[in-house]
């Protein structure tokens, strides 16, 4: 997570401070409960700074014939109307009353209702027997200090962010059930780093609480694009992920297309006439609950039917059946996808290569994911590899190794720096012929261009560590026989000292009368 600069007025290490003091509050309740509180309170905290800065912006203009309460006023500005009784101002005046609970359920309704697009979005369980009250008004008040300073920090710069390192915080809270909403930040800046989605139609039909479509979004402007040149599609299976991922796009004023209720991709396609120039996506490893024996017919598998056990494959053929004749696929997959034979697997794989489908594949180093210690890779497939500005990589695969990339966190969570996600995006770019990306060379142990007859020799395996061999060790200049007889004389002093510390060992224990 960015820190803050002094543009939105807050301190350094802002977003853990504010973690900490609502973790805080959350005494016994369960992460997976609290997420929706917590996110509830800031989404809430949002649209009324939102409509505050345009209701001031109003009152300033009733001369002009400007009305401050004609939500017709907010709605033409993408802003959410707010009724009176559901405004932060008035809400956080009443925090320490015991009917504090059912004023936010109130005022979540309130708001769905004068704002259609939010119709079954917010969460509205805020009076329940088990929410401590006078915790839920304190936290309204740690939610309150949010947003200080100039309107553009008040609206998306801060309160994004903090959303945003809160998924993050939740997931590493709910350990293996927070694959369901989040996907760590790192691997998602690495596929769009790759595919670089600057126009077209962004499509993620398992999309989770949105962030493939926030870095979409953050690439873009980063790039001086404009945010109306891509247009976005989603699609998520579970209803409270599905919620999350509304309200996290609303928070940025993202205008996305997830459908209007939570489906299943594989049995009830929202989007099923959608070519997408670019799909990105992080669907669940290894799914054997997929309802596969049921899909046995299906026009998606062009390259061989799925196995029942196994969903890997079937959302492989899901991404390429959705692409666009020019369009790129960019999805985490677990390693097993790489080489495994099973159930018909390695055949699906061989068409998918025959088919030159196959642009990229990169090995990412072990410890990123909060849920799973499964090694992962990611794929990057395209429908056609010839481009009119590009290099024509036509009968060509990129393996990138990437295994030993990044820097551990804490203990048990790996992460990747912004150097570690330019070498493996700007080695892609480089080898697609981006003339601003320099000349691209194999890197022993890195990377490697393969021909697919090359992969064919192989069976077909993707592995990236078969193909880009060892890394190139740098010669100290000893010579070999000098070399050896000093690491043998050390060898021998160390075997000395071993000998010294055991007779010393046995001599101690026979002290005490212990002899072995």
């Amino acid at each position: 997570m960015a820190r803050n600069t002094p543009k939105n007025g807050a301190n350094i290490g802002f977003e853990e401070k504010l973690w900490l003091a609502a973790d805080k509050l959350r005494n016994n309740m369960d992460a997976a409960e609290y997420k929706h509180v917590v996110l509830g309170l800031l989404f809430l905290k949002y649209i009324s700074d939102a409509f505050e800065e345009r209701h001031a912006e109003l009152l300033t203009k009733v001369d002009e014939g400007y009305d401050p309460e004609d939500p017709e006023e907010y709605q033409a500005d993408n802003i959410f109307w707010v009724p009176r009784e559901a405004r932060w101002t008035s809400l956080q005046a009443q925090a320490k009353q015991p009917t504090i609970g059912k004023l936010i359920d109130d005022a979540m309704i309130a708001i769905e209702k004068h704002n259609p697009k939010l119709k079954g979005v917010l969460p509205k369980d805020f009076n329940r027997v088990g929410l401590d009250k006078q915790r839920l008004g304190e936290l309204i008040d740690l939610v309150g200090t949010i947003g200080m300073g100039d309107p553009a920090s008040r609206n998306q710069d801060i309160l994004g962010r903090v959303y945003e390192y809160f998924l993050g915080k939740f997931a590493l809270a709910e350990g293996k059930n927070a694959g369901q909403f989040y996907t760590p930040r790192s691997i998602v800046k690495v596929l769009v780093a790759m595919l670089a989605p600057y126009h077209g139609r962004v499509f993620d039909p398992c999309c989770g609480s949105g962030g493939m479509f926030v870095q979409s979004e953050k690439f873009v402007t980063e790039h001086q694009g404009r945010l109306g040149d891509i247009a976005i599609y989603g699609q998520e299976s579970n209803f409270t992920t599905w919620r999350l991922a509304q309200m996290n796009l609303a928070i940025r004023g993202i205008d996305a297309n997830l459908g209007s209720e939570n489906a299943d991709s594989f049995h009830r396609d929202l989007h099923p006439s959608l070519k997408a120039d670019y799909v990105l996506a992080n669907p669940p490893f290894n799914d054997s609950d997929w309802g596969g024996d049921r899909l046995r017919e299906d026009v998606r598998w062009k390259y061989g039917v799925p196995p029942v056990g196994n969903a890997n494959f079937a959302w492989v053929q899901l991404f390429i059946h959705h692409l666009a004749p020019t369009g790129t696929a960019g999805f985490v997959l677990a390693n097993g996808s790489l080489s495994s034979n099973q159930s018909g697997e390695g055949n699906i794989r061989k068409n998918i290569v025959e088919a030159d489908l196959v642009d990229c594949i990169v090995s990412m180093p072990g410890q990123l994911f909060y849920n799973t210690q499964i090694p992962v890779s990611l794929w990057f497939l395209a429908r056609d590899k010839r481009n009119h500005r590009l290099r024509d990589r036509r009968g060509e695969t990129l393996f990138i190794d990437a295994r030993k990339l990044g820097h551990m966190e804490d203990r048990t969570h790996r992460d990747l720096s912004v150097e570690d996600i330019a070498q493996i995006a700007d080695t892609y770019h480089t080898w697609r012929g981006d003339p601003n990306a320099g000349i691209y060379a194999d890197i022993p142990g890195f990377c490697k261009v393969v021909p697919t007859a090359e992969i064919a020799q192989h069976g077909y395996i993707l592995t990236p560590g078969r193909y880009v061999g060892a890394e190139d060790v740098e010669e100290d200049g000893e010579p070999f026989e000098e070399k050896m007889a000093r690491l043998t004389s050390e060898l021998a002093e160390q075997l000395a000292k071993s000998r010294h510390l055991e007779e010393e060992i046995r001599r101690r224990l026979g002290g005490v009368g212990l002899d072995f």
